[in-house]
């Protein structure tokens, strides 16, 4: 019985990380994503206040 219960704790603490891994790079490339749009967004506009001067 004890090894059952290891087994499934082992087996807990595997999925946790995977969820935990999977979700952080789930975020990043949302963040990625974002800043990629934000960069895209500029193009073409003046990006220095005195450039006319």
């Amino acid at each position: 019985m004890k090894q059952l219960f290891k087994k499934y704790q082992l087996n807990n603490r595997i999925a946790y990380s995977l969820t935990f891994v999977a979700k952080t790079l789930f975020y990043l490339m949302i963040m990625l994503a974002l800043l990629y749009m934000y960069h895209f967004s500029h193009v073409g506009g003046d990006t220095f206040i005195y450039n006319q001067f």
